[in-house]
Parts: C-alpha cells; structure tokens; sequence
C-alpha cells in the first residue's frame, strides 16, 4: 500500500506541514530535509491525491433511447444533458446509445453494449419485448441499475418508472375530443409502432374512454403510420374520402405535420375540417396549433423525463438512495392555441 502524508512525516522525522511544503513546492523548506522527505516518498510509493482522482476510474452510466429522429426526443435529451452538467462533480462518464427505431434487436445490441463497457446503471425507453425484458432482469442480477423513463415494460424489476401516465393522457384526448365533436361522429385514431407501449396505452385509454362516456363517437379504425408524416398524410386523405362524418383525428404518436398537409390538399377551411388532437410540443405541432391547424396538444414534458430519470439512477448508483415511489408521472399537459 502507498505511503501517506503521515507515514512520510513519521519516517522522516519531521511535522505534516513540512511534508506537504516539500512534496508540493511551497514555502521555504531546508534542501537536505526536502532531498530525504523526496527520497522516502518514493521508496513508500507516495501517490499525490490529485493523481490519485486523475488514475480513479469513472462511473459509467448508460442512456437508450428509440426514435431518436423524433422531433419529442429534443426535449428529452435537453433534459438528460442538462442533469449530467448539473451533477459533473459526481464525475461519471455517460454513455448515450439512440436507437432510431423501435427494434428489440437493435436495443438488444444497444445493451450488450453497455453491459460490455461496464456501466453500473442504465437509463432506457425499453421496447416492450421478451428480449428486452429478459435481458433488464439479466442486467438486474448483475447489480446495475435500471429506470425506465418515457416507456415501461411490465415484468422487470427495475427500480422505477418516469414519464407520462400514458393510459390516463389517452382519456383526456377522448373527453376533449367528445366536448369538440358534441359527442357525435366519427374519430380516426392514427398511432405509430404497434411495438411501442407509450402508443399502446394511450390508445387503450381513448378506446375505454369513448365506450364508457361518448358511446355516439365512433371509431372507425386505429391505423398505424410508422411515425411517418407521409403515412399521416395518406391515411388522414383516404379517412376524408371514405367517412363522411370524420369529426375528429387524433395522432397519438409523431408524423402531425402529415395531418395539415392532408387537410391542406383537400383544400378545407379551418372551421369545416375535422377537429385535430395531436401529442407533443414540438415547434412543428406548435406552428401547426397557432395556424388553426389543430384543436389541441396534449404533452408529456420530455424535458422533466429526461431529467429526473438520470438524476434518480445517479442517487442509486452514488448514494444508495432508493426511489420513494415506483412511478414518477410528469404533467399531462394541455395546450390550445390561447395558452401556448
């Protein structure tokens, strides 16, 4: 074991503030007691403390993420940045895999990496799968820390959860939608990867919601558009073409620009379109609210997701300190074109 301060003073006769003068350069010291302090340093293999910090290694922490393109993911990632400039003194290296689709065989990849570099925690908008979910648990057992923020997967035992409760958000798409349309006609519910479960759920509140409230709004069909504004824009075209009654649209997912080019093209005024409920502000749905092209965004606050999922999985890895709750919501927020 390398000498310290003290074992160096002991052997060499001499007080602490002698050793720490010559071993640091400073203040006046005799040369003949500065030559022996330096001698005995070395023979006790003497590490200064700075070096010390600079040879420790550092804590590696995992982020994954899915759609990475998406225009949401912008917040989110503002949020985890700025966490990990607020806490750089816990000096952790951060690991960041974007996945930009929503595939159990690139997460897996993703996580194989992680696990090979040897991080201590990860941070993951996991795609609900055995795959993934088998692997969380591998993980788990291993001792690294799982969050999931954004999307869960049920069946793991990670630490907690942060995001939207994306089943109830689902709900207060289908009671605004109930209130525009008088609680009459027709709805397409657009979604993006049936894979995605933050997708699945928020369309499983809106089906419930319409069926136990609005049982006059008829849904005439969940289609799946990939998060692909050009799929948006076809299926909202062929849904103007064939219902008659389309009273409303809501686009659970990314790809709402898709929306206003439809409507654009069928040249339909603002007060005679489908009213439009679209998920995220983004500065596209933003321009697309303040233009009367939608009714309503509903909001998950990607910012506070990114956020607090790393500054939680930071505690538990640098202070043992449990999450107090297993989910962590973030604001269902509303915005019309008068509050935003």
């Amino acid at each position: 074991m390398a000498g310290t301060i003290q074992d160096i003073a002991d052997r060499a006769g001499v007080s602490r503030g002698t050793v720490d003068r010559a071993l640091n350069k400073r203040g006046r010291i005799n040369p003949d007691v500065k030559r022996r302090i330096l001698q005995i340093a070395d023979e006790m293999e003497y590490v200064p403390r700075k070096r010390k910090s600079e040879n420790k290694k550092k804590v590696k922490i995992g982020i994954v993420t899915q759609l990475s393109s998406a225009s949401f993911m912008s917040r989110i990632r503002k949020g985890i940045q700025d966490a990990a400039k607020e806490t750089a003194s816990k000096d952790f290296e951060l690991l960041i895999e974007e996945c930009e689709n929503v595939s159990e065989d690139s997460q897996m990849e993703s996580l194989l990496r992680l696990e090979k570099a040897g991080v201590a925690g990860i941070a993951i908008m996991p795609v609900d799968g055995n795959q993934i979910r088998n692997k969380i648990n591998e993980l788990i057992e291993q001792g690294i820390k799982i969050v999931t923020f954004n999307t869960d997967i049920i069946g793991t035992k990670r630490s907690c959860f942060v995001g939207m409760d994306n089943i109830r958000s689902g709900r207060a798409a289908a009671g605004l939608m109930g209130l525009l349309a008088r609680k009459e006609g027709e709805v397409l519910a657009i979604t993006g990867h049936f894979g995605n479960s933050v997708n699945n759920m928020r369309v499983e509140g809106f089906t419930s919601e319409l069926k136990e409230n609005f049982p006059d709004l008829h849904l005439v069909g969940v289609q799946s558009s990939f998060d692909e504004p050009g799929e948006v824009e076809r299926l909202v075209s062929k849904s103007l073409d064939t219902f008659s009654d389309l009273k409303g649209i809501v686009v659970f997912s990314a790809g709402q620009e898709g929306v206003l080019k439809a409507l654009a093209k069928q040249k339909i005024p603002s007060k005679q379109r489908p009213f439009v409920i679209v998920y995220d502000l983004t500065p596209e749905n933003i321009a697309g609210l303040k233009s009367d092209g939608f009714d309503f965004i509903l909001d998950q606050n990607g910012y506070m997701q990114g956020h607090q999922a790393l500054c939680i999985l930071e505690n538990l890895i640098f202070a043992d300190a449990l999450p107090t709750k297993e989910y962590y919501y973030t604001d269902i927020v509303i915005k019309t074109k008068y509050n935003i």
